[in-house]
C-alpha cells in the first residue's frame, strides 16, 4: 500500500484482517498534519467503525448533533441530526484521526514503514516493483496507490495528467476561544460570492474550530484570490458573531486541492489501484472526501482478495456504487452556482421539521446521494437507521 492516509489504511486493514502479508508505506512521519476540513459524516463513521476505530484513541473526537446552515439572502435553518441513536457527524483533525487509523492498520497486522517516499514504480511479469526511499526494492503480487491528488505511483507508471489540479480548492485555518454558536455546532454559509462553493466551520474540543471556505476552481473566484478573500470573509459581520468576539487564529492558513473525479478517473493500471484522491473520489457537491477514501480503499482490498485480475472487479464496484452519486451532487452543483438556486435549496431543505430532519441525513451521507433514483440500493429502514458507535443498552 503506498499512502498510510484513510484510503491506505482502509485497504490495509482489510487485506491484514484477510491473511494477506501486507506492507504500507508513506514518506510522512505519523501524526502528521493534513489540510482538511476535518468533518466525518455518517457514511465515514460507519466505515470507520467497521475498521475497528475507536473514538477515544482520538483526542480531537468531537461529535456533532446539529448542522446550521446559512442561505445566500442571510437566513439561517438549523437542521437536527438525530439523538441517541449512534453519532450521525463528528469532527477530528487529521493530525489524530489518521494516526489512530494507522495504529489499528497495525495492529490488525499490516507493517507499516513511515518516513519512506516511494520514489519508483514499475509493473512487472509477476506483479509490481516498487522503489521505496531507504527499503530499495519492494516486489508484489498489486498494490494500492492511495498517495493523493497528484499521485507519484501514477505518474511513475506513465497514467499522470499534466496540468491537473483537482475540481475543487480549499482554505482553512485554526481558530481556538470560539464562544458564539460555532463552538457547539456545524456552521455551513452559502455566501453569495463564493456559490457554488460555501464556507464553514466546525467544532473541536476545548473552544476550537476548523474554519475555511471551498471554491469551484472554474467558478467565480480564482484560487490565487482566496488568500485576498479569506481577511473579508473573517470580517462579515455574521461570521464574527457566529466564532463570537473573542475567536482567533492559532496556525497558519493552509489551502489545498480537492478532486471530484471518479465517474472519468482511471482507477487501475495492470496491478495496482488508484484509491482516495488518487482516485478522484471526494463528492464534486461538498468536497468531502474521507468517506469516499475509506470505501475505494476497503473495495480495493476486497477486489484484491477476490480476483486474479483486480482491476476491472474494482473499477466495477465504484462504479456501482459512487458514480450515481458522483452525478447527483454534479448536477446539485450546477443549481447552486446561482444564490437563487442556493436560496431555493435551503428554503425547501427547511420547509418543517421532516425536510429538516432528512435533509441533515441525506448532506451527511447517512444514505447515497442518489439513493432515489438508484432502486437497486433501497432497502427497509433505509431512512431511520442508527448512526455510528450506538452506545449499549
Amino acid at each position: 500500500m503506498v499512502g498510510a492516509g484513510p484510503a491506505g489504511a482502509a485497504a490495509a486493514i482489510t487485506l491484514a484482517r484477510a491473511g494477506r502479508r501486507v506492507l504500507l508505506v508513506d514518506r510522512a512521519r505519523f501524526p502528521r498534519d493534513k489540510t482538511c476540513g476535518d468533518g466525518l459524516t455518517a457514511a465515514a463513521l460507519r466505515l470507520l467503525q467497521s475498521l475497528g476505530l475507536r473514538p477515544e484513541s482520538v483526542a480531537s473526537w468531537r461529535p456533532v448533533a446539529d448542522v446550521v446552515v446559512r442561505s445566500p439572502s442571510g437566513r439561517a435553518v438549523t437542521f437536527p441530526l438525530p439523538r441517541d441513536r449512534g453519532v450521525f457527524a463528528a469532527v477530528a483533525t487529521r493530525h489524530d484521526l489518521d494516526a489512530a487509523l494507522l495504529d489499528v492498520a497495525r495492529r490488525s497486522g499490516a507493517a507499516v514503514a513511515d518516513g519512506h517516499a516511494v520514489v519508483g514504480a514499475e509493473t512487472t511479469r509477476t506483479g509490481v516493483c516498487l522503489t521505496v526511499d531507504g527499503l530499495g526494492e519492494v516486489r508484489a503480487r498489486a498494490a494500492v496507490a492511495a498517495d493523493g491528488v497528484w499521485s507519484p505511483v501514477r505518474r511513475f507508471l506513465g497514467r499522470h495528467e499534466d496540468g491537473y489540479r483537482g475540481e475543487w480548492h480549499a482554505f482553512r485555518q485554526y481558530f481556538e476561544g470560539v464562544t458564539g454558536p460555532a463552538a457547539g455546532q456545524m456552521w455551513v454559509l452559502f455566501e453569495p460570492d463564493v456559490l457554488p462553493g460555501y464556507a464553514w466551520s466546525f467544532p473541536l474540543p476545548g473552544g476550537c474550530a476548523n474554519v475555511g471556505f471551498g471554491i469551484l476552481r472554474q467558478g467565480p473566484v480564482r484560487v490565487p484570490d482566496m488568500k485576498e478573500l479569506w481577511p473579508d470573509l473573517l470580517s462579515r459581520p455574521h461570521v464574527r458573531d457566529m466564532l463570537g468576539p473573542d475567536a482567533k487564529p492559532v496556525a497558519l492558513h493552509r489551502a489545498w486541492p480537492i478532486p471530484a473525479r471518479i465517474d472519468r478517473a482511471v482507477l487501475h493500471s495492470g496491478p495496482v489501484l488508484f484509491a482516495g484522491d488518487a482516485a478522484g473520489a471526494a463528492d464534486p457537491m461538498t468536497g468531502e472526501g474521507i468517506a469516499q477514501a475509506l470505501f475505494t480503499g476497503i473495495r480495493a482490498a476486497e477486489a484484491l482478495c477476490a480476483h486474479d485480475e483486480p482491476g476491472p472487479a474494482y473499477a466495477a464496484a465504484v462504479k456501482r456504487e459512487l458514480v450515481a452519486d458522483h452525478r447527483m451532487s454534479s448536477a446539485l452543483t450546477r443549481v447552486l452556482r446561482h444564490s437563487w438556486g442556493a436560496r431555493a435549496a435551503v428554503r425547501a431543505a427547511g420547509a418543517n421539521e421532516w425536510t429538516r430532519r432528512h435533509f441533515a441525513r441525506w448532506l451527511f451521507e447517512d444514505y447515497p446521494r442518489a439513493v432515489a433514483v438508484t432502486p437497486r440500493r433501497w432497502r427497509r429502514g433505509m431512512f431511520n437507521g442508527a448512526g455510528a458507535y450506538v452506545p449499549p443498552n
